[in-house]
């Protein structure tokens, strides 16, 4: 997005090329049992009890923390488009995911944009659960993550 853009006060982009053709990072992302083992920050796992991977179907997961709190989360997906797009609305606190999967041979660039419906909102978000450093751990457990599955096959 352009730096002018409107919405820069209340979103988080980050943008990553990663060692895996994109069939694999879409089955990492589009897998329950995939995606259960490298979703959230550090330390963190995960209990995914529906991925309903089409427009209007619910992903729910509950996200549990090193010290045993437990974190519910909701999602309504909005645009799947396969291995170019996945767009979902978190519900509570409110912000819309685009992810954009681009094939580039056997590797996958990866774009991952968060807006949040205020300003507010976002540095709430990004205070109290520094949702930015954990989009950044998330990422880098997604690309351990595929190199594991790379080496599997």
């Amino acid at each position: 997005m352009e730096s002018n853009s409107s919405t820069k006060d209340r979103e988080i982009i980050i943008s990553r090329t990663l060692n895996a053709p994109v069939e694999l990072v879409w089955e990492a992302w589009t897998n329950p049992e995939h995606i259960a083992n490298w979703w959230g920050p550090n330390g963190f796992t995960n209990t995914i009890t529906k991925m309903d991977l089409i427009p209007g179907g619910e992903w729910l997961l509950v996200m549990h923390g090193p010290d045993g709190t437990d974190y519910k989360n909701k999602s309504i997906f909005k645009e799947i488009v396969p291995h170019k797009k996945i767009v979902f609305q978190h519900i509570a606190p409110n912000f819309i995911a685009t992810i954009d999967f681009e094939a580039q041979g056997e590797k996958t660039h990866l774009n991952w944009h968060m807006l949040f419906e205020t300003a507010e909102e976002f540095i709430r978000v990004v205070k109290t659960f520094k949702a930015d450093e954990g989009l950044k751990q998330n990422i880098e457990k997604l690309s351990g993550y595929l190199t594991q599955l790379a080496d599997k096959r």
